[in-house]
């Protein structure tokens, strides 16, 4: 595996852990948990976090059919468990390594094209594009440090919200700080 694949796929699996940990000492309840009305819970960013490397890395890399619903991700406030958000979390990871395990070093500057479905891309974008296609255009190497970070922003988040739902001295990163 290319050393930059190694390193992304790595810190991802670092984060994946740090999400389980922080999933495993909240109950079904605080998962779905939204502590003011315009925030996520720990399950929305779970579905968000699974949805994203989905679109980027299996669709975008892979070249597989987008079956995203941005919007839902957002918008679901419970009917999964903790066990059934792990399980989709773990088999994109387990799909995304496996594309990105057959990239070469050729591959990390090819155009890729991320599709979006035109609701998401408006909404996202804050438009009402007519177009009949939402798309955009990356080079492989930047969405793979694009998608990494994005995961590692959202990891955060959800160890921060179990730790405000489960207070705890524990240092769920692994890391003291």
């Amino acid at each position: 595996m290319i050393k930059l694949i190694q390193d992304v796929v790595e810190d991802m699996n670092k984060q994946l852990e740090r999400i389980e940990t922080s999933l495993n000492r909240l109950n079904e309840e605080q998962i779905w948990t939204r502590l003011q009305p315009g925030m996520n819970s720990v399950g929305n960013y779970c579905l968000h976090l699974a949805g994203n490397e989905y679109q980027n890395l299996v669709t975008g890399i892979g070249n597989q059919p987008l079956i995203r619903e941005r919007s839902a991700e957002f918008n679901t406030n419970g009917g999964l468990s903790r066990k059934e958000l792990l399980a989709r979390l773990r088999h994109v990871r387990t799909e995304s390594t496996a594309i990105l395990s057959s990239l070469d070093e050729e591959d990390l500057s090819r155009e890729v094209t991320i599709p979006y479905e035109l609701t998401d891309w408006n909404r996202m974008n804050r438009s009402k594009d007519e177009a009949k296609d939402a798309y955009e255009h990356k080079i492989v190497r930047s969405l793979l440090i694009k998608v990494a970070t994005h995961y590692g922003y959202h990891a955060g988040q959800i160890v921060l919200l179990s730790k405000i739902l489960q207070p705890t001295d524990e240092h769920l990163t692994g890391l003291y700080h």
